[in-house]
């Protein structure tokens, strides 16, 4: 069932009773942030923004422009084309927009390439390649609360193009985001297209092939002989789904075993292999996990997932049959997300930047004490107006007297007076941040 976020009368009833309760216990005046959601505090935000601006200049450093999607969306651009999982869509926030007597059923949005999808097809469809990124927070229900019900992700685009090389550079993006705040970054690669063709190949179609392919990605190999009753089953589901391998040469040996019974398992290898040795040839170790693309409902190809201290931290892959479903032409498309909750806790503190009080010696110094901290701040200070609240959070605090010059004082104690140059004051504080 979607999640409606209009509340019954029976809700708001019993919202009034818990509300008359807390009155009576004395506790009416505390109210909780929502379950499931997060406060980002200002440190919090400190490593927001270093992973925003991060993600920023290396998405622009690659060439794609950024973008912006609505949080609502219409339902049915995520239902009716078949876009996720019945899982996925069982957690969404839907209601209705009412329009006088009518209105159409519209949700925040719980996936950032889907509309991404769709904006492309309204404003850049004739365009040959499209190289798009965006930040941006999605919506999921999830019942107990201990798991967030927004998160923030950081997102790229690529629709055109060619394709392993396409991916190739999408992976390389994202590694170029991520290192120097996730610490050493595993890579993991898939190939959506290769269990689905072994499980069409055994006659499985629709809601049984679904079912088999979430027990599989679950971690239950196991489930492909059971659902195909056969022993040879399970020696070819063993070598696709139960071996690990770090080379295009474990792929090479996938296919010589496995094609020759399963010739519809080809072009799938042949792409993953592909792009494994471009990885090789890159520099980048890899690990090949057929089992890894639990989540990824419209992936059709290549799958790329990353890791850090055994903690997922993004993935993407190529999703071809994602544009025809809202209403484009047939064409190659890829893209990630990176999870900007979970890489939040990794990310080192920002440099802090020196803090400086001032004070003003007469109201005649107003404008003096201004252009003082206009200076400061152009030279990388924070430089705040005494408001009363102490001088134990600042490295300096500078007074500007109507003279012109400045008495320094260092959070040490130490004291010091200086003339009204300006210059001697930056340099005295330390100069330029």
């Amino acid at each position: 069932m979607l999640r409606d976020v209009r509340r019954t009368n029976v809700e708001r009833c019993a919202h009034s009773v818990y509300n008359s309760a807390n009155e009576c216990s004395g506790d009416s005046m505390r109210v909780q942030r929502c379950k499931g959601m997060r406060d980002l505090l200002p440190r919090d935000m400190a490593r927001f923004r270093e992973i925003e601006t991060r993600f920023r200049e290396s998405c622009l450093g690659w060439g794609y422009e950024e973008i912006r999607t609505p949080t609502l969306e219409y339902l049915h651009l995520f239902t009716s084309a078949g876009t996720l999982s019945p899982d996925m869509l069982g957690r969404v926030y839907s209601f209705l927009d009412w329009d006088g007597w009518s209105g159409e059923r519209v949700a925040l949005r719980p996936d950032g390439t889907i509309p991404a999808a769709r904006l492309y097809v309204e404003n850049f469809r004739d365009r040959p390649v499209v190289k798009m990124f965006y930040i941006a927070n999605t919506f999921a229900f999830e019942s107990s609360g201990a798991e967030s019900r927004e998160r923030w992700q950081c997102g790229a685009e690529l629709i055109g193009g060619t394709r392993p090389q396409g991916d190739v550079e999408l992976i390389c993006l994202a590694l170029e985001c991520l290192n120097g705040v996730a610490g050493p970054v595993e890579i993991r690669l898939a190939h959506a297209g290769v269990l689905k063709a072994f499980l069409e190949g055994l006659g499985l179609r629709g809601e049984d092939e679904a079912a088999v392919m979430e027990q599989v990605f679950s971690g239950d190999t196991g489930a492909v002989g059971r659902a195909a009753g056969g022993s040879e089953v399970d020696r070819y589901a063993h070598l696709l789904f139960g071996l690990k391998g770090e080379s295009a040469g474990f792929v090479e040996n996938l296919r010589s075993a496995c094609v020759p019974s399963f010739p519809a398992l080809g072009p799938g290898l042949d792409e993953l292999e592909c792009i494994a040795g471009m990885l090789t040839d890159a520099g980048f170790e890899y690990r090949i996990d057929l089992t890894s693309g639990r989540g990824f409902e419209y992936y059709t190809g290549i799958i790329f997932e990353f890791y850090a201290g055994g903690q997922r931290l993004g993935g993407g892959g190529r999703y071809d049959e994602l544009v025809p479903l809202v209403g484009g032409q047939r064409a190659c498309a890829s893209g990630f997300a990176l999870y900007m909750d979970r890489i939040i806790d990794l990310v080192k503190e920002p440099r802090r930047r020196r803090r400086v009080l001032l004070r003003t010696g007469a109201d005649e110094t107003l404008r003096a004490c201004v252009e003082t901290a206009r200076l400061l701040r152009k030279n990388g200070f924070i430089a705040e107006f005494d408001l009363g609240h102490g001088q134990d959070a600042f490295d300096w605090t500078v007074k500007v007297n109507p003279d012109g010059g400045f008495e320094v004082r260092h959070a040490s104690g130490s004291k010091e007076k200086l003339g009204p140059d300006t210059a001697r004051l930056l340099d005295f504080l330390g100069g330029p941040a």
